[in-house]
């Protein structure tokens, strides 16, 4: 048997991977990556700051999975195959060391991305993976076995196997070479993003951080808890972003134009405050409300609580009237925000939608529609919220694709 051809188009970390795992598990397949833009691994380079959120320190998939808003019984088969335990491994092969943070993300040791794009390119120059800068695929047909691939400069391309890792789109007309080959896409819609409350006098505050506050959407079941990020234009940080993600489509559906309710102290409700607040106006009846700050919060938020709520600045914790202390319980339990709009977090452009999960087997990663057509990273209907999840959904759709293309190219 004659040499094969792989093209992998998308020059990302999904792309990449299959590539280089391709070309390393098969040395009878020549591997092409084409990519539109001049440069290779971009979000790898960005992700995380600079220093590439690799994967997160979630090592049973059973766990793993929760982490993913969309693609749950899909990852389940695909994780059995590639997780977390084999991309640290991976990694480590080649020398390679990943740290855990106090969060679970995990880093490179060197705290720098470069090091995980040399680690792939090295890898890629040691199994003569060629790389096609600059070239946008337009179209692609399937004939007599073989893909004919047409790009934006008329170049025209041919392989035996392709895998398609071109990450998400926003539009679902950008899709339409996909669709064109028998494909369904699911409509793309963003995930990943930030609060806007335009001429809320919160964003005065802008830089002031709750490490743990609880964000639900009102009208739905949907809420999250954990660090929560004021901003000049609204609200951030890792319980807003998991938010926007799990709520993508609903969110999508009235435009960004919606409630939230904010429990800034998740150990309290209403009524254990209520409790709570008769317990510390007996304890600090004597000390001025403004100037003792009895739970924990950033002193300029709990400043803002005391004029939200009128609360005179003289005024001491036994002199607290009832209405003020009603206003102060729910501005601090239940305190409602309009949000119109949303703004893309930092690199984390994510995107919920892709191609249809049905038609792509999670054990091989190959078209259920077109053989040796085969799907990797973000372009299909899976994302993970933020903290290395859409990282190891490329590492490992990636992987699953690479293994079966390379053993169903035996070697002569």
């Amino acid at each position: 048997m004659g040499q094969q051809h792989l093209i992998v188009v998308g020059g990302g970390a999904a792309g990449f991977f299959c590539a280089v795992n391709a070309a390393r598990l098969n040395p009878n397949l020549s591997v092409t990556i084409v990519e539109k833009n001049n440069k290779v691994l971009s979000k790898v380079k960005v992700s995380g700051g600079g220093r590439c959120n690799v994967t997160h320190a979630c090592f049973e998939i059973g766990e793993l999975v929760k982490y993913y808003p969309r693609g749950v019984n899909f990852l389940k088969k695909a994780f059995h195959w590639f997780n977390t335990n084999h991309t640290v491994q991976w990694f480590s092969d080649r020398g390679v060391q990943l740290k855990r943070e106090d969060d679970g993300r995990m880093f490179p040791v060197t705290d720098s991305s470069q090091t995980i794009i040399d680690c792939l390119l090295r890898e890629a120059n040691k199994y003569k993976v060629e790389v096609l800068f600059q070239t946008d695929i337009k179209s692609i047909t399937s004939k007599d076995g073989c893909f004919v691939l047409n790009t934006a400069d008329s170049l025209v391309l041919t392989a035996d196997y392709l895998c398609i890792a071109c990450g998400g789109y926003p539009k679902a007309s950008q899709f339409e070479w996909l669709t064109q080959i028998g494909h369904t896409i699911d409509a793309p819609v963003p995930s990943l993003f930030t609060f806007n409350m335009p001429g809320n006098n919160i964003t005065q505050l802008m830089g002031v951080s709750v490490e743990n506050a609880t964000v639900k959407i009102v009208g739905t079941k949907l809420q999250q808890t954990g660090p929560v990020l004021i901003t000049h234009w609204g609200l951030s940080g890792p319980a807003v972003l998991k938010l926007s993600a799990w709520a993508a489509r609903e969110l999508s559906s009235c435009d960004y134009k919606f409630s939230i309710l904010i429990n800034w102290l998740p150990s309290f409700n209403e009524h254990s405050l209520k409790d709570e607040m008769l317990f510390v106006r007996s304890r600090d009846a004597s000390h001025k409300i403004s100037g003792r700050n009895v739970f924990g919060l950033p002193t300029r938020l709990w400043q803002y609580f005391i004029e939200l709520c009128e609360i005179k600045p003289e005024w001491r914790w036994a002199d607290l009237p009832g209405r003020h202390q009603q206003k102060l319980i729910q501005a601090l339990t239940a305190q409602q925000f309009i949000v119109s709009g949303k703004t893309i977090f930092k690199e984390e452009f994510v995107t919920s939608g892709g191609i249809n999960l049905q038609e792509i087997d999670a054990n091989t990663m190959q078209s259920r529609l077109v053989p040796h057509l085969y799907f990797a990273g973000e372009i299909m209907n899976v994302d993970g919220v933020t903290g290395g999840f859409n990282f190891q959904h490329a590492w490992t759709s990636g992987f699953i694709a690479a293994k079966s293309i390379a053993a169903i190219n035996p070697l002569p």
